[in-house]
Formats: structure tokens, C-alpha cells, sequence
């Protein structure tokens, strides 16, 4: 019988986080302060996070200790296992040898606790009694309120409006662990406010959640915000995922050719891409990293690389990305979490030095490419995860064209079963492309006053 599962002892847990700035050829350019449009310092960022992000956040060491309490959490659901797509090589009849890394057995079902945890944990150090958040579709709202009834700090979650009414259970998830969770835009905060009385039927974006929780903290002194997604030291936490997946993989004697893992604000590519990437950057591999992202939400492959706010409000540092503008409210895809108008700055710098690729793909190809994984290897993604699925099957069919046999790994970040209405949707000729036009990212962009980058 052929060997499917690749599984490590808990003791093979990695024991620090991969900081790819060490690697990188050119540094991401600084944050800047919206209001000074300097440079940021450590004290700006104070009021928002606890002083061991911070240092991660700015820091260029190459590796950075997990703590002992976070491993032992960790540890509940890591390592994660790697399987052989069998199945879904012979649906494809490839010659390419199919890899993935599955992150959805964590107790949310996702990526997402591998950077909820460290975060909850350093709030927890200095004494903080509440984090305010976002989420797109619930699976970062899911793992923070995770993390913070372990560590016993309240949690406020603004989950973006249509996700929060396409899936319900996501939302019991988070009460189940204690937290509260506000549709958003909401009538909590000023923000929210303001964008319901001008937009009173909007499905909401990530951008406005972000300024909802970042509005909360900044208000309350016993309050901090925690971001899921394109901020260094969460890119960081997550490499956790691919430095796992290379000791996998050597057990197997087998190295990838392509990995590919789908593209929000960066977390889900950067845990498992990252750690390959510093192959290709200290040691001369020439491994191709895919980010694929939805053609509802082209950021990396239709956006411009400069500097923006990460929210609608403007409450932000400004950070330099590729962006489709922040005011850019993206179509009411079932993807919630990919849904979201900038890349993180790393990951950004990363591809304006062409050192990683990105492909856009639209919402029925996706379900499609999530429909035949499902039936050829028995798992649900989730329809974050059906992204980078659809580039696999391309990168698989190339293969089978070309006749040559590639490794690829993907990342599938989560399951699906709190997604089964975006499914019934499909089932039922629900879903819809959302084809955006050139015009429609112009008039975006085009409302951008933030500094450009020569």
C-alpha cells in the first residue's frame, strides 16, 4: 500500500520562527506615520500592541525563539500532517507528484492559531485584559478567540458583514470560547457608524473590520489589537507551517519544484513559502513560489506597489504594498478571508524583486478545482483554500502537457465545513465570477493621496 501520510513527533515541533528579512536581498521599505510621514518608531506602535511583537515586527534576526508555553499549545494539534495526493493525481492522470500540508486539524480548522496563539500569549505578558480583532471569514476571529480563553483575555471580534451572515456557525465558534462578535460595519464604533449611514447596504471589507478593532483598542487602555494577517511578526509565527513541511518532505527524499498556497494579506503563503524561499535566497535553490489569490481581489497581479493605509478609515501606519486602493470593497465572494485590498510588505517587496510568482483565479474555477479535491481525496476545503487548489490542477495539467514529472506542495490551510453554503451556493448556479474591470481598480486607485514609491 502506498505510504499517504507523512507524519513527526511532537518533539520534532520547530523550536523558533524563520524571519525571512535576514535573507532578503533588498529589505521591505519602513511603515510610515500618517500623520508625519516618517519612518515609524517601536512608540508608535505601543498603543496597539504588546512591546514583543514590536520587536519581532521590526526585527532582522534570522531566527526568533517560540516560548516553551507556546510550543506546549502548539503542540494540541502540531505537527500537522503532510499527505500524497494520490487521489488527485490519478483525477488528473499527472505525472507530477502532489504534496499537501494540512493545517486544517488545529481546533479552528485552519492556519490561523499558529499566530493567535504566540499573540494572545505576548498580550497576556504585560497584563493585557482585552484584544480587539477582525476577521474576513471567521477563521482568524475563530483561532483568536481560541487563544484567548486559553490565556483568559476578553476578545471583541469584527467579522465582515457578508461573512458574518454566510456563515453563522463561524460566529458560534467565537461565543463558544467567549468572545463577542460584531457584524461590521457595526453601530459599536464611530467608524462603523459613519459607513452605514453612507453605505447602509454594503457586504463590508476587511479594511472597515480593521478599522473597527483598531478604533476599539485605540480607545480603551486596557485594550490591544491583533492583526491575522500582513503584518511581519504574523508572517513570521507562520512559518512554522513550512519548516514542518521541509522535514516531511526529506523524510520523503523528495524536495518541491513548485509550492503554492492561496494569498490574502500573506499569512497562508509566507508560513509555508517562506521557509523554501530562504533556499532560493541563501543556498541557490530555484524552487517557484505561487501565491494565488482571487481575480475578485487581484492585488498582487492588477494592483500597484505603493504606499497605503491597511484600513478604510486611515487609522493604519502607512505601509508599502501592492494595493487596489483602501477604500476598494471587493465583490461578496465566499473566500471572506481573501478578501482584502493590500499584501504585506514583505510579501509585497518580495515580489516587486521577482522572487515570487502570483495567479489570479475566479470564484467558479475555484469551487470547481475544490469539488474535484474533495471527490478525489475526500477532504472539504475551505474556499479560501479551493485557490490555491485551482493552481495546482494548472501547474499538474502543465505537467501532463509538457510531459515532464514536477513535485508541488500546497498548503491546505482549512476545511470547509462551516463553509457548506458557499457549496450549496455552487450546487445550486449561485455563484457568480465577479469579473472586475480595468476601470473599476482605476477609479480605485485613483482616489489614493498616499506617498507614491520611486
Amino acid at each position: 500500500m502506498k505510504n499517504r501520510k507523512i507524519t513527526l513527533s511532537e518533539s520534532e515541533i520547530p523550536e523558533n520562527w524563520y524571519n525571512i528579512v535576514a535573507d532578503m536581498p533588498n529589505k521591505p521599505l519602513p511603515p510610515l506615520h500618517p500623520g508625519t510621514l516618517q519612518p515609524l518608531g517601536a512608540a508608535d506602535l505601543a498603543p496597539l500592541f504588546p512591546m514583543e511583537l514590536i520587536k519581532q515586527e521590526v526585527s532582522t534576526e534570522r531566527w526568533i525563539s517560540i516560548p516553551d508555553e507556546v510550543r506546549n499549545i502548539y503542540s494540541i494539534w502540531r505537527p500537522t500532517p503532510m499527505f500524497r495526493a494520490y487521489g488527485l493525481e490519478k483525477a488528473l492522470d499527472t505525472p507530477a507528484k502532489i504534496y499537501y500540508k494540512y493545517e486544517g486539524v488545529s481546533p479552528a480548522g485552519s492556519h490561523k492559531p499558529n499566530t493567535a496563539v504566540p499573540q494572545a500569549y505576548y498580550n497576556k505578558m504585560e497584563g493585557v485584559k482585552k484584544i480587539a480583532t477582525e476577521t474576513g471569514a471567521g477563521q482568524w476571529g475563530s483561532a483568536l478567540s481560541f487563544a484567548c480563553n486559553i490565556f483568559k483575555i476578553e476578545c471583541e471580534v469584527f467579522m465582515v458583514r457578508i461573512s458574518y451572515e454566510q456563515k453563522p456557525y463561524r460566529k458560534v465558534m467565537m461565543n463558544t470560547w467567549g468572545a463577542k462578535v460584531f457584524p461590521s460595519p457595526s453601530a459599536e464604533t464611530e467608524v462603523g457608524k459613519r459607513i452605514l449611514e453612507k453605505f447602509p447596504n454594503t457586504p463590508g471589507s476587511l479594511g472597515i473590520a480593521i478599522s473597527e478593532a483598531i478604533e476599539r483598542a485605540a480607545s480603551d487602555e486596557n485594550t490591544k489589537y491583533a492583526l491575522g494577517s500582513v503584518l511581519n511578526h504574523v508572517l513570521l509565527h507562520q512559518t512554522i507551517i513550512g519548516q514542518e513541511a521541509l522535514k516531511q518532505l526529506e523524510k520523503e527524499g523528495n524536495m518541491p519544484d513548485i509550492v503554492i498556497a492561496p494569498f490574502g494579506g500573506g499569512s497562508n503563503f509566507a508560513g509555508l513559502a517562506f521557509p523554501f524561499l530562504r533556499l532560493n535566497l541563501a543556498e541557490g535553490k530555484h524552487i517557484r513560489c505561487i501565491a494565488a489569490e482571487p481575480t475578485a481581489c487581484p492585488k498582487l497581479t492588477r494592483g500597484v506597489f505603493r504606499y497605503d493605509f491597511g484600513d478604510t478609515a486611515g487609522m493604519t501606519p502607512l505601509l508599502p504594498m501592492y494595493t487596489l486602493g483602501h477604500n476598494f470593497v471587493p465583490a461578496p465572494i465566499h473566500a471572506g478571508g481573501l478578501r482584502y485590498h493590500g499584501a504585506g510588505a514583505v510579501v509585497s517587496q518580495l515580489m516587486k524583486d521577482k522572487l515570487i510568482e502570483a495567479q489570479a483565479f475566479n470564484n467558479m474555477e475555484v469551487f470547481e478545482a475544490g469539488i474535484t479535491f474533495a471527490r478525489a481525496e475526500g477532504i472539504i476545503p475551505a474556499p479560501e483554500a479551493n485557490h490555491g487548489i485551482a493552481c495546482v490542477i494548472k501547474e499538474a495539467k502543465k505537467c501532463k502537457e509538457e510531459g515532464v514529472s514536477k513535485t508541488i506542495l500546497f498548503n491546505l490551510c482549512g476545511h470547509g465545513n462551516f463553509d457548506m453554503q458557499a457549496y450549496q451556493d455552487y450546487f445550486a448556479g449561485k455563484i457568480s465570477n465577479f469579473e472586475l474591470s480595468s476601470k473599476e481598480i482605476q477609479d480605485s486607485l485613483s482616489e489614493l493621496t498616499t506617498p507614491e514609491i520611486g
